[in-house]
């Protein structure tokens, strides 16, 4: 896999600086417009088409999986067919007509049903057309989310990344720290001004807000067209090493001995990786000549890559198979994180002014976490880690797997907290007479909540990071990308989980006509028995963190690049 061989347009004039205007108002006006949308959108549900806390949160647990989950499909059609500046005006564009869709059920009173009194149970059904019309504006976003997040930003590198200049290296590390500043501020604006307006204004100008960010991101990024160097699609990673799986599945009966270096394949021919691993040997089959006759190409190519892989493609497979402990670890931390829709519903029946004068919407509270985010990443980097680096010896202060289970042991401080914030608040509503009135207001501050979304800010900040870094010291270099595309796979599968949950936990709760814990009514359900589930299996998701952190060997934290030369084929994160 010669990952450097890449086919672009030659133009001097074309890419460099002059186009990261384009790309970053582009990535920013989405992710105000995604994120905007996504912040207060359970209110929506609710109130104009009937639906349960329990079910608008499984919906929009979907969707994010599937936002996330199709980044993979992205990648894979952007690196093999289309190109990432195909890609990303595909997405763009696509997001554009989801965003028109929702806005349009806002504007036809015949696009969704009539409100839903006093949040009862028994409503006006919303019909099937317009329930289709509502996921279609869900569907047409998911693909454009998962077209333009994996393809945006390498987009940027391969304008600035030049070969003959060794010094755009110090332009691309620049790159990356704004592009993700622009995030962090688009987050910023879309989970504050955003929801603000939408609580201020109602949702036809709330909704519509987002749709003209979106035209203003698709406008730039075309208008910047002409600048743009674009590569041309060529193989892709991701299908190589499914091309490995197959390879290795077909050929699962094979015998041939496993100690003769010529049977193995090597492309590029010059690769440094003598022989396979001696883990996962199932998989060596992949990379076995059977017949050189058959199986190679004059030129010493494959001449089925479906039915014979390189051993270098082997070998990152096995990789990835060897994180994947690890990696399933951090689904419950991303679980917890999903659960903001229920903490709107109780940020709305409590006190949010922030000064007399000032309201602070229920979905903006979630600015509390990218703030404790934003902090603890810049606090540890600059003062812990010089601090931390003398003591431990690591050039980064804490192992990845230390800051890995730092995050998960302060996810599960942050429901357990959770949990006693919302009992207390309970108790506060029944004693002031609001059981059957979910729209009052209880004589309590909404500033509660902040301690959790605090700790769970910093939760984030330690294992995403700490995740991440891990990744990467695993991985060869040529599967950096890996790192990122595994850390999106886990976000959608943690969505995904997180909505079967809330299922499961809203039907077992219901059975016999008991009132649900996760009942649209929260003064009469109990979220804090859901809360408690959630810190209890948090705690039991960090004892199986500890129990994968025993599968490899002992001392290895990461620190190091894994390395694949023959001579060292036993690598450092080998499962025992």
């Amino acid at each position: 896999m010669d990952t450097e061989t890449q086919l672009v347009e030659e133009n001097p004039r074309k890419g460099g600086l002059r186009t990261m205007p384009f790309i970053i108002v582009n990535e920013s006006f989405e992710r105000v417009a995604s994120y905007g949308l996504q912040a207060n959108l359970i209110i929506y549900l609710m109130t104009y088409y009937n639906m349960t806390a329990a079910t608008g949160t499984s919906i929009l647990g979907i969707w994010t999986a599937l936002s996330n989950g199709l980044a993979i499909v992205g990648a894979i059609i952007s690196d093999s067919y289309c190109g990432r500046f195909k890609a990303v005006a595909i997405g763009s564009i696509s997001t554009l007509i989801g965003m028109i869709i929702l806005w349009l059920t806002a504007m036809i009173p015949q696009l969704k049903s009539l409100p839903c009194p006093q949040f009862q149970h028994v409503c006006n059904g919303t019909t099937a057309f317009q329930l289709a019309v509502l996921f279609s504006s869900f569907g047409f976003m998911s693909v454009g989310a998962g077209f333009i997040r994996p393809c945006s930003i390498m987009f940027g590198v391969d304008q600035l990344e030049n070969k003959g200049k060794p010094e755009n290296k110090r332009l691309v590390d620049s790159y990356f720290n704004w592009y993700y500043a622009s995030i962090g501020v688009s987050t910023i604006l879309a989970v504050t001004t955003v929801v603000y307006i939408q609580e201020r204004y109602g949702w036809k100008v709330g909704l519509g807000i987002p749709v003209i960010l979106m035209f203003l991101s698709v406008s730039m990024f075309l208008i910047g067209s002409p600048w743009y160097i674009k590569v041309k699609a060529k193989e892709s990673l991701l299908i190589g090493l499914l091309q490995a799986v197959v390879a290795a599945f077909r050929k699962r009966n094979t015998r041939l001995p496993l100690n003769d270096c010529d049977d193995y394949y090597h492309w590029p021919l010059e690769s440094e990786v003598l022989t396979p691993s001696n883990d996962f040997r199932c998989l060596n089959r992949a990379c076995m000549t059977e017949d050189p006759q058959r199986d190679l190409n004059p030129d010493g190519s494959a001449s089925n890559p479906w039915n014979l892989s390189s051993l270098e493609q082997v070998e990152s497979l096995k990789a990835i198979v060897r994180v994947l402990p690890m990696w399933s670890t951090g689904f419950m931390i991303y679980v917890t994180m999903n659960q903001f829709s229920f903490s709107v519903l109780q940020a709305k029946t409590m006190d949010r002014h922030i000064i007399p004068q000032f309201e602070l919407p229920a979905a903006s509270f979630s600015v509390f976490l990218i703030i404790a985010l934003t902090i603890w990443i810049t606090f540890y980097d600059r003062v812990l880690v010089p601090l931390l680096s003398k003591y431990t010896g690591r050039p980064r202060g804490l192992s990845p797997v230390t800051r890995m289970g730092i995050g998960l042991l302060v996810s599960c401080m942050s429901m357990a907290l959770s949990a006693i914030t919302e009992s207390i608040r309970r108790q506060k509503a029944i004693e002031e007479g609001h059981e059957d009135d979910p729209h009052a207001l209880v004589n309590m501050s909404a500033m509660w909540l902040v301690p959790q979304y605090l700790l769970l800010g910093v939760a984030e900040a330690a294992h995403a990071v700490g995740q991440i870094e891990f990744f990467y010291s695993l991985f060869p270099k040529s599967m950096s990308s890996i790192a990122s595309a595994m850390y999106t796979i886990g976000t959608a599968v943690s969505s995904l989980v997180g909505s079967i949950l809330v299922s499961g936990v809203d039907w077992l709760t219901s059975t016999g006509g008991k009132t649900s814990w996760l009942s649209s009514n929260i003064n009469k359900g109990h979220l804090e028995y859901y809360f408690w589930l959630l810190a209890f299996l948090s705690l039991l998701n960090f004892f199986y963190f500890v129990m994968v952190c025993r599968l490899y060997e002992t001392g290895n934290d990461g620190s190091s690049r894994l390395s694949h030369v023959a001579e060292d084929k036993e690598c450092d994160y080998t499962l025992i």
